[in-house]
């Protein structure tokens, strides 16, 4: 089988990936960039934990073949921000201590990036929709949501 190479851009790099085009995006990112924000969780597009940006689009990595990405523009967690300098939602998270075990913590910090990206002015019930097929096993939903409404605050106040 001839693989002809895929051009991407991830977290601002251009890569050139001479990989199946039916590679899910996920295993490409994880094993292939050594990028592991977004995880492996049930590998259905289901509880969300794969979640990158596209375009600035919200989407699922474990679904998307390579192919499907070509040409486009892949942010993930480590393409927000850096540990000096975190994304405004990161920093929120931080913060508001919306994390417990972390494993869905790239799921929503990537869902709410999406989300304030499109609609700045977001309010609580808006949120709650938005993560509503987010999962998070730990119960910390309070704290993510209060997170969420911190980050939304602050980018209405700071721009």
């Amino acid at each position: 089988m001839v693989t002809k190479a895929i051009g991407v851009t991830v977290n601002g790099k251009g890569h050139e990936l001479a990989l199946p085009p039916k590679t899910p995006l996920l295993n490409v990112l994880r094993n292939d960039l050594e990028l592991n924000g977004p995880k492996f969780g049930c590998g259905l597009g289901e509880c969300g934990a794969c979640t990158v940006l596209i375009d600035g689009v919200a989407a699922r990595a474990c679904t998307i073949p390579l192919a499907g990405v070509e040409g486009r523009h892949v942010t993930t967690l480590e393409g927000l921000g850096s540990e000096g300098a975190p994304d405004i939602v990161q920093r929120a998270f931080i913060e508001a201590q919306g994390a417990q075990c972390g494993y869905c913590l790239n799921g929503m910090i990537m869902m709410v990036k999406a989300l304030l990206l499109r609609r700045p002015d977001a309010g609580v019930e808006e949120i709650k929709r938005e993560l509503r097929y987010n999962l998070c096993r730990c119960g910390t939903h309070l704290e993510i949501l209060e997170s969420a409404l911190l980050a939304a605050t602050r980018l209405r106040q700071h721009g």
